[in-house]
Protein backbone atom coordinates (compact mmCIF):
# COMPACT_ATOMS: atom_id res chain seq x y z
CA UNK A 1 0.00 0.00 0.00
CA UNK A 2 1.55 3.68 -1.11
CA UNK A 3 0.55 6.42 0.22
CA UNK A 4 2.37 10.13 0.41
CA UNK A 5 3.70 11.20 3.70
CA UNK A 6 0.88 12.50 5.84
CA UNK A 7 -0.92 11.81 9.24
CA UNK A 8 -1.56 8.62 10.21
CA UNK A 9 -4.55 7.91 12.79
CA UNK A 10 -4.47 4.37 14.85
CA UNK A 11 -7.48 3.68 16.21
CA UNK A 12 -11.28 4.27 14.57
CA UNK A 13 -12.60 4.22 18.05
CA UNK A 14 -14.24 7.52 19.74
CA UNK A 15 -10.73 9.02 19.70
CA UNK A 16 -9.60 8.02 16.03
CA UNK A 17 -13.02 9.20 14.86
CA UNK A 18 -12.52 12.66 16.71
CA UNK A 19 -9.41 13.36 15.20
CA UNK A 20 -10.38 12.58 11.88
CA UNK A 21 -13.23 14.82 11.66
CA UNK A 22 -10.64 17.50 13.55
CA UNK A 23 -8.26 17.14 10.66
CA UNK A 24 -10.38 17.36 8.04
CA UNK A 25 -11.94 20.53 9.35
CA UNK A 26 -8.33 21.94 8.72
CA UNK A 27 -8.10 20.28 5.57
CA UNK A 28 -5.01 17.51 6.56
CA UNK A 29 -5.29 14.06 4.55
CA UNK A 30 -4.78 11.37 6.85
CA UNK A 31 -4.85 7.63 6.87
CA UNK A 32 -6.43 5.63 9.58
CA UNK A 33 -5.33 2.09 10.73
CA UNK A 34 -7.90 0.41 12.71
CA UNK A 35 -7.81 -3.88 14.09
CA UNK A 36 -11.92 -3.52 13.64
CA UNK A 37 -14.25 -4.64 10.44
CA UNK A 38 -16.25 -1.41 11.46
CA UNK A 39 -15.61 1.89 13.27
CA UNK A 40 -16.66 2.24 16.86
CA UNK A 41 -13.16 0.76 18.84
CA UNK A 42 -14.58 -0.94 22.13
CA UNK A 43 -18.40 -0.14 21.24
CA UNK A 44 -18.12 -3.16 18.96
CA UNK A 45 -19.64 -5.92 20.46
CA UNK A 46 -17.20 -8.74 20.14
CA UNK A 47 -14.72 -6.60 18.10
CA UNK A 48 -11.33 -6.85 18.51
CA UNK A 49 -9.77 -5.81 22.16
CA UNK A 50 -13.68 -5.00 22.89
CA UNK A 51 -14.92 -5.94 26.69
CA UNK A 52 -18.67 -4.70 25.65
CA UNK A 53 -21.21 -7.01 26.98
CA UNK A 54 -24.91 -7.46 26.34
CA UNK A 55 -26.01 -5.35 29.46
CA UNK A 56 -23.36 -2.79 28.96
CA UNK A 57 -25.30 0.95 29.15
CA UNK A 58 -23.34 4.58 29.43
CA UNK A 59 -22.38 4.99 32.85
CA UNK A 60 -22.32 9.23 32.29
CA UNK A 61 -25.04 10.65 30.89
CA UNK A 62 -26.36 11.64 26.90
CA UNK A 63 -26.04 15.19 27.48
CA UNK A 64 -22.46 15.17 29.32
CA UNK A 65 -21.16 12.08 26.87
CA UNK A 66 -22.27 13.12 22.74
CA UNK A 67 -19.74 15.21 21.05
CA UNK A 68 -20.43 19.61 21.00
CA UNK A 69 -20.72 18.93 16.99
CA UNK A 70 -22.88 16.08 16.98
CA UNK A 71 -25.60 15.55 19.72
CA UNK A 72 -27.18 12.41 20.44
CA UNK A 73 -31.21 12.59 19.21
CA UNK A 74 -32.72 14.24 22.11
CA UNK A 75 -35.48 11.40 22.18
CA UNK A 76 -32.58 8.97 23.65
CA UNK A 77 -33.09 8.00 27.06
CA UNK A 78 -30.37 9.63 29.72
CA UNK A 79 -27.78 6.19 29.84
CA UNK A 80 -28.16 4.48 25.88
CA UNK A 81 -27.08 1.17 25.53
CA UNK A 82 -23.90 0.22 24.67
CA UNK A 83 -25.98 -0.65 20.67
CA UNK A 84 -27.35 2.90 20.26
CA UNK A 85 -23.53 4.24 21.04
CA UNK A 86 -21.80 2.06 18.33
CA UNK A 87 -24.79 3.08 15.90
CA UNK A 88 -23.97 6.80 17.13
CA UNK A 89 -20.66 6.31 16.06
CA UNK A 90 -21.48 5.20 12.82
CA UNK A 91 -23.72 8.28 11.86
CA UNK A 92 -20.69 10.42 13.57
CA UNK A 93 -18.12 8.52 11.18
CA UNK A 94 -20.54 8.65 8.11
CA UNK A 95 -22.24 11.94 8.94
CA UNK A 96 -18.34 13.34 7.91
CA UNK A 97 -17.28 10.98 5.73
CA UNK A 98 -14.82 9.18 7.58
CA UNK A 99 -14.88 5.73 6.39
CA UNK A 100 -12.90 6.39 3.02
CA UNK A 101 -9.74 7.64 5.15
CA UNK A 102 -10.51 4.14 7.54
CA UNK A 103 -8.29 1.24 6.74
CA UNK A 104 -10.40 -1.38 8.37
CA UNK A 105 -8.61 -5.00 9.36
CA UNK A 106 -5.04 -3.14 9.86
CA UNK A 107 -2.94 -3.57 13.34
CA UNK A 108 -0.59 -1.66 13.41
CA UNK A 109 2.91 -3.43 14.29
CA UNK A 110 5.61 -1.09 14.98
CA UNK A 111 5.77 3.02 14.83
CA UNK A 112 9.48 4.44 14.78
CA UNK A 113 11.35 7.11 13.10
CA UNK A 114 11.59 7.41 9.56
CA UNK A 115 16.28 7.33 8.49
CA UNK A 116 15.18 10.47 6.30
CA UNK A 117 12.92 11.85 8.73
CA UNK A 118 8.87 11.79 10.05
CA UNK A 119 7.72 8.45 10.91
CA UNK A 120 7.12 4.99 9.31
CA UNK A 121 4.19 3.48 10.70
CA UNK A 122 3.84 -0.67 9.78
CA UNK A 123 0.60 -2.43 9.58
CA UNK A 124 -0.42 -6.18 8.81
CA UNK A 125 -3.92 -5.72 6.84
CA UNK A 126 -6.38 -8.50 4.79
CA UNK A 127 -3.68 -8.58 1.78
CA UNK A 128 -0.18 -8.32 3.69
CA UNK A 129 2.42 -6.05 5.39
CA UNK A 130 1.95 -2.18 4.81
CA UNK A 131 3.86 0.27 5.32
CA UNK A 132 3.46 4.44 5.22
CA UNK A 133 5.29 7.22 5.69
CA UNK A 134 3.91 10.11 7.71
CA UNK A 135 4.58 13.17 8.80
CA UNK A 136 2.73 12.63 12.21
CA UNK A 137 0.81 9.67 14.05
CA UNK A 138 -1.93 10.41 15.85
CA UNK A 139 -2.48 7.14 18.97
CA UNK A 140 -5.89 6.72 19.56
CA UNK A 141 -5.89 3.24 20.06
CA UNK A 142 -7.12 3.35 23.29
CA UNK A 143 -5.90 1.65 26.89
CA UNK A 144 -9.09 -0.57 27.90
CA UNK A 145 -8.26 -3.98 25.97
CA UNK A 146 -5.31 -5.53 28.03
CA UNK A 147 -6.74 -7.08 30.99
CA UNK A 148 -4.84 -6.83 34.57
CA UNK A 149 -4.91 -9.95 36.37
CA UNK A 150 -3.66 -10.29 39.89
CA UNK A 151 0.01 -11.69 40.55
CA UNK A 152 0.12 -13.94 41.31
CA UNK A 153 -2.86 -15.35 40.12
CA UNK A 154 -5.13 -17.48 43.25
CA UNK A 155 -4.60 -21.41 42.71
CA UNK A 156 -8.53 -22.09 42.49
CA UNK A 157 -10.26 -25.33 41.16
CA UNK A 158 -13.18 -22.67 40.17
CA UNK A 159 -13.19 -21.04 37.23
CA UNK A 160 -11.51 -17.55 36.58
CA UNK A 161 -12.09 -15.45 34.27
CA UNK A 162 -11.31 -11.19 33.48
CA UNK A 163 -14.24 -8.85 33.00
CA UNK A 164 -13.13 -8.53 29.89
CA UNK A 165 -14.10 -11.74 28.34
CA UNK A 166 -17.81 -11.11 29.84
CA UNK A 167 -20.40 -11.17 27.68
CA UNK A 168 -23.52 -12.17 28.88
CA UNK A 169 -25.47 -12.87 32.23
CA UNK A 170 -25.58 -16.60 30.70
CA UNK A 171 -22.04 -17.02 31.35
CA UNK A 172 -23.12 -16.54 35.36
CA UNK A 173 -26.34 -18.17 35.24
CA UNK A 174 -26.66 -21.24 38.12
CA UNK A 175 -23.43 -20.96 39.78
CA UNK A 176 -21.73 -19.52 42.43
CA UNK A 177 -19.71 -16.03 41.21
CA UNK A 178 -17.35 -13.96 43.02
CA UNK A 179 -16.95 -10.65 41.27
CA UNK A 180 -13.59 -8.66 42.62
CA UNK A 181 -13.77 -5.12 42.01
CA UNK A 182 -15.20 -1.84 42.52
CA UNK A 183 -15.48 -0.41 39.21
CA UNK A 184 -18.21 -0.12 37.04
CA UNK A 185 -17.85 -3.23 35.21
CA UNK A 186 -17.69 -5.06 38.52
CA UNK A 187 -21.04 -3.50 39.91
CA UNK A 188 -22.86 -4.40 36.31
CA UNK A 189 -21.63 -7.79 36.58
CA UNK A 190 -22.25 -8.20 40.12
CA UNK A 191 -26.16 -7.10 39.70
CA UNK A 192 -26.13 -9.24 36.71
CA UNK A 193 -25.10 -12.36 38.89
CA UNK A 194 -27.38 -11.66 41.16
CA UNK A 195 -30.26 -12.00 38.97
CA UNK A 196 -29.68 -15.52 37.58
CA UNK A 197 -26.40 -16.95 40.11
CA UNK A 198 -27.06 -19.73 42.57
CA UNK A 199 -25.10 -17.39 44.60
CA UNK A 200 -22.90 -13.60 44.34
CA UNK A 201 -20.44 -12.35 46.42
CA UNK A 202 -18.67 -8.95 45.87
CA UNK A 203 -15.19 -8.70 47.01
CA UNK A 204 -13.84 -5.37 47.61
CA UNK A 205 -10.14 -4.83 48.23
CA UNK A 206 -11.05 -0.80 49.37
CA UNK A 207 -14.26 1.14 49.51
CA UNK A 208 -15.34 3.06 46.64
CA UNK A 209 -18.05 5.83 46.28
CA UNK A 210 -21.46 4.66 44.79
CA UNK A 211 -22.87 7.19 42.87
CA UNK A 212 -26.95 6.49 42.06
CA UNK A 213 -27.01 7.58 38.17
CA UNK A 214 -29.95 9.74 39.12
CA UNK A 215 -29.55 12.47 41.69
CA UNK A 216 -33.02 14.77 42.92
CA UNK A 217 -34.84 13.84 39.56
CA UNK A 218 -31.43 14.40 37.58
CA UNK A 219 -28.59 12.58 35.74
CA UNK A 220 -26.39 12.72 38.54
CA UNK A 221 -23.40 13.65 36.51
CA UNK A 222 -24.73 17.04 35.46
CA UNK A 223 -25.19 17.83 38.66
CA UNK A 224 -21.57 17.62 39.57
CA UNK A 225 -20.73 19.57 35.89
CA UNK A 226 -23.35 22.37 37.32
CA UNK A 227 -20.79 22.83 40.51
CA UNK A 228 -17.54 22.95 38.53
CA UNK A 229 -18.77 26.44 36.93
CA UNK A 230 -18.82 27.66 40.32
CA UNK A 231 -16.39 25.15 42.75
CA UNK A 232 -13.13 24.17 42.93
CA UNK A 233 -13.06 20.25 42.98
CA UNK A 234 -12.12 20.51 47.01
CA UNK A 235 -15.90 22.09 47.36
CA UNK A 236 -17.21 20.00 45.23
CA UNK A 237 -16.00 16.85 46.94
CA UNK A 238 -17.24 18.44 49.95
CA UNK A 239 -20.58 19.09 48.51
CA UNK A 240 -21.19 16.06 46.41
CA UNK A 241 -20.36 13.76 49.20
CA UNK A 242 -23.19 15.50 51.19
CA UNK A 243 -25.61 14.91 48.36
CA UNK A 244 -23.91 11.24 48.57
CA UNK A 245 -25.07 10.56 52.04
CA UNK A 246 -28.41 12.21 51.96
CA UNK A 247 -29.26 10.26 48.80
CA UNK A 248 -27.70 6.82 49.46
CA UNK A 249 -26.53 6.64 53.15
CA UNK A 250 -23.04 5.59 54.72
CA UNK A 251 -21.43 2.92 52.70
CA UNK A 252 -21.11 1.23 55.87
CA UNK A 253 -24.91 0.57 56.34
CA UNK A 254 -25.01 -1.17 52.82
CA UNK A 255 -21.91 -3.93 54.54
CA UNK A 256 -19.58 -1.45 52.00
CA UNK A 257 -16.13 -0.20 53.20
CA UNK A 258 -15.41 2.88 54.31
CA UNK A 259 -13.56 4.51 51.10
CA UNK A 260 -10.27 5.66 51.75
CA UNK A 261 -10.52 8.57 49.54
CA UNK A 262 -12.13 11.73 48.83
CA UNK A 263 -15.11 11.61 46.20
CA UNK A 264 -13.67 13.17 43.32
CA UNK A 265 -10.47 11.53 43.79
CA UNK A 266 -10.87 8.13 42.08
CA UNK A 267 -13.15 7.20 39.11
CA UNK A 268 -16.71 6.69 39.93
CA UNK A 269 -18.82 4.03 40.51
CA UNK A 270 -22.06 4.39 38.87
CA UNK A 271 -25.14 2.24 39.96
CA UNK A 272 -28.74 2.24 40.46
CA UNK A 273 -29.10 -1.33 41.31
CA UNK A 274 -26.67 -2.38 43.25
CA UNK A 275 -27.84 -1.05 47.14
CA UNK A 276 -30.37 -2.40 46.40
CA UNK A 277 -29.65 -5.82 45.31
CA UNK A 278 -26.96 -6.03 48.41
CA UNK A 279 -30.20 -4.78 50.24
CA UNK A 280 -32.29 -7.67 49.25
CA UNK A 281 -29.58 -10.33 49.89
CA UNK A 282 -28.93 -10.98 46.76
CA UNK A 283 -25.57 -10.15 46.68
CA UNK A 284 -22.57 -10.46 49.69
CA UNK A 285 -20.27 -8.04 50.17
CA UNK A 286 -16.75 -9.30 51.28
CA UNK A 287 -13.42 -7.67 51.84
CA UNK A 288 -10.20 -8.66 50.14
CA UNK A 289 -9.08 -12.08 49.52
CA UNK A 290 -6.45 -13.68 51.63
CA UNK A 291 -6.58 -16.60 50.25
CA UNK A 292 -7.69 -20.04 48.66
CA UNK A 293 -7.74 -23.22 48.39
CA UNK A 294 -9.61 -25.54 45.72
CA UNK A 295 -12.94 -24.05 45.64
CA UNK A 296 -12.91 -22.22 48.90
CA UNK A 297 -11.82 -18.52 48.81
CA UNK A 298 -10.78 -17.00 52.11
CA UNK A 299 -11.71 -13.14 53.15
CA UNK A 300 -9.63 -10.63 55.25
CA UNK A 301 -12.28 -11.23 57.64
CA UNK A 302 -11.64 -14.31 58.19
CA UNK A 303 -15.09 -15.38 55.73
CA UNK A 304 -14.86 -18.80 53.50
CA UNK A 305 -17.23 -18.94 50.59
CA UNK A 306 -17.26 -22.00 48.10
CA UNK A 307 -17.44 -20.33 44.27
CA UNK A 308 -17.65 -22.09 40.93
CA UNK A 309 -16.48 -18.51 39.11
CA UNK A 310 -14.36 -15.84 39.55
CA UNK A 311 -14.44 -12.59 37.74
CA UNK A 312 -11.54 -10.66 38.06
CA UNK A 313 -12.83 -6.82 37.29
CA UNK A 314 -9.37 -5.94 37.95
CA UNK A 315 -8.76 -2.79 35.10
CA UNK A 316 -6.28 -2.88 32.29
CA UNK A 317 -2.72 -2.55 31.70
CA UNK A 318 -2.19 0.54 29.21
CA UNK A 319 0.45 -1.06 26.85
CA UNK A 320 0.86 0.67 23.40
CA UNK A 321 2.99 -2.50 22.48
CA UNK A 322 4.14 -0.82 18.60
CA UNK A 323 5.94 2.18 19.95
CA UNK A 324 9.61 1.52 18.95
CA UNK A 325 10.87 0.83 21.79
CA UNK A 326 7.00 -0.33 23.32
CA UNK A 327 5.70 2.05 26.41
CA UNK A 328 2.89 1.89 29.04
CA UNK A 329 0.56 4.77 28.73
CA UNK A 330 1.25 5.43 32.30
CA UNK A 331 5.49 6.20 31.42
CA UNK A 332 4.57 8.65 28.06
CA UNK A 333 5.70 11.83 28.87
CA UNK A 334 2.77 14.24 27.87
CA UNK A 335 1.93 17.80 27.86
CA UNK A 336 -1.69 18.58 28.07
CA UNK A 337 -1.79 14.70 27.95
CA UNK A 338 -1.49 15.04 23.92
CA UNK A 339 2.04 16.29 23.01
CA UNK A 340 4.63 14.10 23.17
CA UNK A 341 7.77 15.71 25.45
CA UNK A 342 10.36 13.65 23.58
CA UNK A 343 8.75 12.67 19.87
CA UNK A 344 8.07 15.72 17.87
CA UNK A 345 5.00 14.38 15.55
CA UNK A 346 4.01 11.67 18.02
CA UNK A 347 0.38 12.48 19.74
CA UNK A 348 -1.92 11.00 21.64
CA UNK A 349 -5.89 10.96 21.69
CA UNK A 350 -7.55 9.44 24.72
CA UNK A 351 -4.85 8.37 26.74
CA UNK A 352 -6.46 9.62 29.70
CA UNK A 353 -8.57 8.56 32.26
CA UNK A 354 -11.61 11.15 33.22
CA UNK A 355 -13.89 11.85 36.50
CA UNK A 356 -16.36 12.10 33.77
CA UNK A 357 -16.89 11.04 29.91
CA UNK A 358 -14.59 10.08 27.05
CA UNK A 359 -16.02 12.06 24.06
CA UNK A 360 -15.82 15.47 24.79
CA UNK A 361 -12.32 14.92 26.22
CA UNK A 362 -11.13 13.67 22.88
CA UNK A 363 -12.89 16.15 20.84
CA UNK A 364 -11.12 19.02 22.88
CA UNK A 365 -7.59 16.90 22.21
CA UNK A 366 -8.04 16.15 18.28
CA UNK A 367 -8.85 19.75 17.81
CA UNK A 368 -5.35 20.61 19.53
CA UNK A 369 -3.66 18.15 17.49
CA UNK A 370 -5.16 19.11 14.00
CA UNK A 371 -4.85 23.09 14.62
CA UNK A 372 -1.02 22.44 15.63
CA UNK A 373 -0.61 20.40 12.88
CA UNK A 374 -2.13 23.05 10.57
CA UNK A 375 0.09 25.74 11.62
CA UNK A 376 -2.79 27.81 14.07
CA UNK A 377 -1.46 26.79 16.96
CA UNK A 378 1.72 27.00 18.25
CA UNK A 379 2.83 24.79 21.61
CA UNK A 380 4.70 26.68 24.61
CA UNK A 381 8.73 25.97 24.85
CA UNK A 382 10.06 22.18 25.46
CA UNK A 383 10.86 24.08 28.95
CA UNK A 384 7.93 25.48 29.75
CA UNK A 385 6.67 22.78 28.68
CA UNK A 386 8.15 20.28 30.74
CA UNK A 387 7.52 22.53 33.88
CA UNK A 388 4.07 22.88 33.19
CA UNK A 389 4.02 19.16 33.03
CA UNK A 390 6.04 18.75 36.47
CA UNK A 391 3.39 21.46 38.32
CA UNK A 392 0.31 19.73 37.25
CA UNK A 393 1.39 16.23 37.87
CA UNK A 394 2.66 17.20 41.77
CA UNK A 395 -1.12 18.37 41.86
CA UNK A 396 -2.58 15.17 40.46
CA UNK A 397 -0.22 13.13 43.15
CA UNK A 398 -1.73 14.99 45.75
CA UNK A 399 -5.48 14.15 44.34
CA UNK A 400 -5.17 10.89 43.18
CA UNK A 401 -2.24 9.39 45.19
CA UNK A 402 -0.48 6.52 43.32
CA UNK A 403 -3.50 5.51 41.23
CA UNK A 404 -2.54 6.45 37.55
CA UNK A 405 -1.91 9.72 38.39
CA UNK A 406 0.13 10.74 34.69
CA UNK A 407 -3.27 9.52 33.55
CA UNK A 408 -6.22 10.93 35.50
CA UNK A 409 -7.97 14.38 34.58
CA UNK A 410 -11.10 16.08 35.86
CA UNK A 411 -13.49 16.48 33.18
CA UNK A 412 -14.64 19.62 33.42
CA UNK A 413 -11.60 21.07 34.61
CA UNK A 414 -9.63 19.67 31.43
CA UNK A 415 -12.51 21.00 29.41
CA UNK A 416 -12.27 24.26 30.11
CA UNK A 417 -8.36 23.81 30.14
CA UNK A 418 -7.74 22.53 26.41
CA UNK A 419 -10.27 25.34 25.41
CA UNK A 420 -7.45 27.78 26.79
CA UNK A 421 -4.77 25.79 25.60
CA UNK A 422 -6.00 26.33 22.05
CA UNK A 423 -7.03 30.37 22.69
CA UNK A 424 -3.15 30.49 24.16
CA UNK A 425 -1.56 28.69 21.33
CA UNK A 426 -3.38 30.60 18.36
CA UNK A 427 -1.79 33.48 20.82
CA UNK A 428 1.48 32.51 20.79
CA UNK A 429 1.29 31.83 17.05
CA UNK A 430 0.41 35.24 15.95
CA UNK A 431 2.72 36.55 18.27
CA UNK A 432 5.31 34.07 16.01
CA UNK A 433 6.25 32.34 19.39
CA UNK A 434 6.63 29.19 17.91
CA UNK A 435 8.51 26.30 20.46
CA UNK A 436 11.48 24.93 18.64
Amino acid sequence: MAARPGVVVIGAGPAGLATLKALADQGIDAVCFDAGDRPGGLWVFEGPGSGAYRTLHLNTSRTRTQFADFPMPADWPDYPSHDRILGYLTDYADHFGLRSAIRQRHVVARVHRAPGGGWSVEADGPDGPVSVPARAVVVASGHNSVPRWPDPLPSLTAAQSHSHDYRDPAQLAGRRVLVVGGGNSAMDIAADASQVAERTILSLRRGVWIVPKYLFGRPSDTLNGALAKRLPWRLRQVVSQTMLRLATGDPTAHGLPTPRHGFLQDHPTLSDVLLSRIGHGEIAVRGAISGADGATVEFADGTRDEVDLVVWCTGYRAEIPFLDPPALGDEVPLYRHVFHLDEPGLFFVGLMQSTGAALPIVEAQARLVAAYLAGDYALPTPAEQRADRATRLRQAQRRWSDRRPTMRIDFDGYIALAADELRQGRRRMARGKVAE
